[in-house]
C-alpha cells in the first residue's frame, strides 16, 4: 500500500501571522516601557527604600478598618486613662482622652495620605494646564499667565494656604482645596520650558502644516512628552502637601472630626504635652509625617534620575 506524498508548499502560500493593529502596538510599546522604566527605577537603592516604605504605609491605611476599627476615634468609649506613658496595652500610650496613640496614628495615616496624594494631584494638574497653554499660545496670554505665576511664586505659600483655609469652611475638602491652589507655580513654570522645548522640534511644525489644531498639537505632542516631567514633580510635591496638611492641622485650621496625623500634634500641644514631657504624644505621629515626607521625596528623585539621566542623581 503506497502513500501519496503531500506536494510542499509554496513560500507564498504559507498563511502569515496576523498584525497587530495600531491599538495593540501601542500596549506593547507601554508595557515596554514600563518594563524598562522599573529596571531603571530599582538600581536606584534609596528609591527602592522609599517605594518599600510608601507601600507599607499604604498597606497600613487600607488595612485601618479591620486592624484598628473606626471606634477608635471615640472619645466617650475610650478603652484607657488620659496620656498613659506606653505600656504593653498601649505599646504608644495613650491621648489627653484615654485612647491608644497607636490606633489613631495607623488611623491617621489615612487622612494624611488621602490629602496629600489629592492636594497634589490638583497642584500639578493646575500647574501642568497653565504651564502647557502658557509654552503653546505665546503673545499677551503666556504674558498674563507668566506674571500671575510669578505672584503665586513670590508669595508665602503657607500664609495664602492659611487665608483660603480661613475663611472656607472647615472640612478637608478645604485643606485640599487651600494646598492645590497655593504650591501649583513651581510645576506651571517646569511645564512651560519643557512645551517651549518640545514645540521647537521639526515635528511639531510637521503637524501644524499637515491640518492640526491647537488641540491636537497639546493633547498628542506636547502633553505625552511633558508627562514624565509632571509623574516626577507629582511625587515631590506630595511630600511638601502631607506636611502643609500637617501644619494647618497644627495650626487649628483641619477638620475637627477626623484624625490625622497633623491634628495629633495639634491636640498633644491643647492638652499640654510639650510642657508636661508626654513625648509619646508627639513622637509617633511626627516621626509618620517625616518618614512619609522622606519616603516619596526618595521616590521622586529616583523618578526623574531615570526620566531624566543627565542628572546624575546619587543612588
Amino acid at each position: 500500500m503506497t502513500t501519496e506524498a503531500t506536494p510542499p508548499v509554496a513560500p507564498s502560500e504559507v498563511p502569515s501571522p496576523p498584525k497587530a493593529g495600531p491599538r495593540a502596538l501601542a500596549w506593547q510599546r507601554r508595557r515596554r516601557s514600563a518594563a524598562r522604566f522599573w529596571r531603571r527605577y530599582r538600581t536606584h537603592r534609596a528609591g527602592v527604600l522609599g517605594l518599600a516604605s510608601l507601600a507599607l504605609f499604604a498597606l497600613i491605611a487600607i488595612t485601618a478598618p479591620l486592624t484598628v476599627g473606626s471606634d477608635v476615634q471615640s472619645v466617650t468609649d475610650a478603652p484607657g486613662r488620659p496620656m498613659e506613658s506606653p505600656s504593653a496595652e498601649f505599646p504608644l500610650g495613650t491621648d489627653q482622652f484615654g485612647r491608644s496613640l497607636l490606633g489613631l496614628v495607623v488611623w491617621g495615616s489615612r487622612v494624611s495620605l488621602l490629602v496629600g496624594l489629592l492636594a497634589a494631584v490638583l497642584s500639578v494638574a493646575i500647574g501642568a494646564l497653565i504651564g502647557i497653554t502658557a509654552g503653546h499660545f505665546r503673545g499677551w496670554f503666556a504674558t498674563v499667565m507668566m506674571r500671575i505665576t510669578d505672584w503665586f511664586l513670590v508669595m508665602p505659600t503657607l500664609v495664602l494656604a492659611i487665608a483660603l483655609a480661613t475663611v472656607m469652611s472647615r472640612s478637608l475638602g478645604t485643606i485640599i482645596l487651600a494646598i492645590g491652589v497655593t504650591t501649583w507655580p513651581t510645576t506651571a513654570r517646569l511645564v512651560r520650558a519643557q512645551t517651549l522645548a518640545v514645540e521647537s522640534r521639526p515635528y511639531i511644525e510637521r503637524a501644524k502644516a499637515l491640518g492640526g489644531g491647537h488641540w491636537h498639537v497639546m493633547s498628542r505632542h506636547v502633553l505625552p512628552n511633558v508627562m514624565p516631567l509632571v509623574l516626577a514633580q507629582t511625587t515631590l510635591i506630595i511630600s511638601s502637601a502631607i506636611l502643609a496638611e500637617a501644619t494647618l492641622a497644627f495650626l487649628g485650621l483641619g477638620d475637627p472630626t477626623v484624625v490625622s496625623w497633623g491634628g495629633l500634634l495639634q491636640d498633644a500641644r491643647e492638652a499640654g504635652a510639650v510642657s508636661a514631657g508626654k513625648w509619646w504624644y508627639l513622637v509617633p505621629p511626627g516621626i509618620a509625617i517625616a518618614v512619609v515626607a522622606l519616603a516619596f521625596t526618595l521616590c521622586g528623585r529616583a523618578v526623574e534620575s531615570v526620566l531624566n539621566p543627565r542628572l546624575g542623581a546619587t543612588r
